[in-house]
């Protein structure tokens, strides 16, 4: 785990929270799992997806009633992440702050992470 003990790997806003906790209830689940994958123009994209049960090595996250699990393989790429909901005129969706982008593309969908070297020494040095 590339976490700090005592230290929850992402946070949401109450507008995150209000939102993911609207899905849970709405659609019966257990929570959203987070995770990354290959994909876009910068490399990695974020994924979530419904979750009835959580899987063993899932890290989960609860705040206020709302329940986001991270995945394995994503963990180290999204510790310190602030997850938002934003609603505008256009759109309505999720969003990252991720202190562990080192760059992202024009459309905000597409993210490229820092080293896997870089991350791990960043979470020794927090520790």
């Amino acid at each position: 785990m590339f976490g700090i003990p005592g230290k929850q790997a992402v946070t949401m806003t109450p507008q995150a929270v209000a939102q993911i906790r609207k899905l849970m209830e709405r659609d019966g689940r257990h929570g959203l799992r987070i995770g990354v994958k290959k994909g876009g123009c910068a490399g990695m994209e974020y994924t979530m997806d419904y979750v009835d049960e959580p899987e063993p090595a899932d890290e989960v996250v609860e705040q206020d009633g709302a329940r986001v699990l991270i995945a394995p393989m994503a963990q180290m790429f999204l510790f310190g992440t602030e997850i938002d909901y934003e609603t505008s005129l256009l759109e309505s969706a999720f969003k990252f702050r991720n202190p562990n982008v080192a760059d992202a593309c024009g459309c905000g969908e597409s993210i490229k992470f820092k080293d896997v070297e870089e991350l791990q020494t960043e979470r020794e040095t927090q520790g």
